[in-house]
């Protein structure tokens, strides 16, 4: 008598290859994509605002605040795109300002292709700033003054080959592995049918026939 596999027996070795062979092709497409991308390049620009004669030092906290949220517009619609020599909608995607909720400084981060092209960007926003906050110096009671210039980056800041390939092979092992834990549940009529095959059946006892007696004469 046979009695039926575990159910963990049943997971042969080929449903486990699924698991190197999805690490596998994530490695693949991550390293083709890093390879294949262009780098991109990274420039920082700082530019720092100071209170007028007459205002509120802590003000300037605030504006630096405000102007950060608005250094692209101010930006756009400014020389910063003839400074710069790229049009509008690169700078809008290109660059970004942060701000420090300790002191009243705006970092301006620029990313290209080129590194020149990023430095200029970055300088280009900088200095649209400093030209806007100038003309309104009036109403506003502050200033904005150039800080720091930005540097040409000699480093790409996009990923390398290597490391796309290594995130690619992550991502794809991760997902063999939530696929063999979704797979679809074997029918009930194909288990059974398994449990019937891997049982072997018992006889029952025999019955002996009873012959009828002869009638007495």
């Amino acid at each position: 008598m046979t009695t039926t596999p575990p159910r963990s027996s049943l997971l042969t070795p080929a449903r486990w290859m699924v698991l190197p062979a999805a690490a596998l092709a994530g490695a693949v497409l991550g390293g083709g994509y890093g390879a294949l991308k262009t780098p991109q390049y990274a420039a920082t620009s700082y530019v720092i605002v100071v209170p007028g004669e007459k205002s509120d030092p802590a003000a300037a906290l605030g504006f630096a605040q405000a102007y950060g949220r608005v250094a692209t517009d101010i930006a756009v619609t400014g020389d910063a795109q003839v400074w710069a020599g790229v049009p509008a909608e690169t700078l809008r995607a290109g660059v970004q300002a942060s701000t420090s909720p300790d002191a009243p400084m705006i970092s301006i981060t620029a990313r290209s292709a080129k590194p020149s092209t990023a430095v200029s960007m970055a300088d280009g926003v900088a200095r649209a700033l400093v030209l806007n906050s100038t003309h309104a110096a009036g109403n506003t009671g502050v200033k904005v003054v150039p800080f720091s210039r930005a540097t040409k980056p000699v480093e790409p800041v996009s990923p390398s080959a290597s490391l796309s390939a290594l995130v690619g092979a992550c991502a794809g092992g991760l997902l063999g592995g939530l696929g063999l834990l979704v797979r679809p549940k074997r029918p009930a009529r194909a288990e059974a049918r398994h449990s019937r095959q891997g049982t072997a059946a018992v006889p029952g006892p025999s019955v002996a026939s009873q012959q009828p007696e002869p009638e007495a004469v």
